[in-house]
């Protein structure tokens, strides 16, 4: 027999999918119940199968779940000697690898993003700085391994 949830059970479960990281002390308070008794409802939740489990999406899971891949190619004003470029793609979440490289093109971002908006608007932070000269953006629309 499949057991029905109360409402508290439903608002545990709905706070914990809009984050999961939240502590029994937090959901406690705003269900109006004790520590013990929350932690005591999530392992029901747990071995009654509402809760499956508690997962981490990055890379590959993250991107079957919807994110969007992108590559943005950055020319610097002075190839050798400007890093404001490198040291701002350091603090963005979204770079998931950054190339330095030979040739005509300096620098290639690996972007991983929730949206094309979130892409639009790193390009946007991106090619304000200074230091860049131009830049090209271009969408994955699909990624294969080559076997040779």
């Amino acid at each position: 027999m499949k057991r029905v949830l109360d409402k508290v059970d439903e608002t545990i479960l709905a706070q914990l999918t809009e984050d999961a990281r939240l502590s029994h002390n937090e959901i406690a308070r705003s269900v109006n119940l004790s520590r013990n008794a929350v932690r005591l409802r999530i392992e029901r939740l747990e071995r009654d199968k509402f809760i499956h489990g508690y997962t981490i999406k990055s890379g590959v899971a993250a991107l079957e779940s919807g994110s969007i891949r992108a590559l943005m190619f950055i020319y610097r004003k002075d190839r050798m000697r400007g890093i404001d470029v490198l040291r701002y793609v350091r603090s963005v979440r979204e770079v998931v690898a950054c190339d330095v490289m030979s040739g005509e093109l300096d620098v290639v971002l690996h972007i991983e993003a929730t949206t094309p908006d979130r892409v639009h608007k790193l390009w946007e932070e991106i090619s304000a700085l200074p230091e860049v000269l131009n830049t090209v953006t271009s969408f994955v629309l699909t990624r294969a391994k080559c076997s040779g």
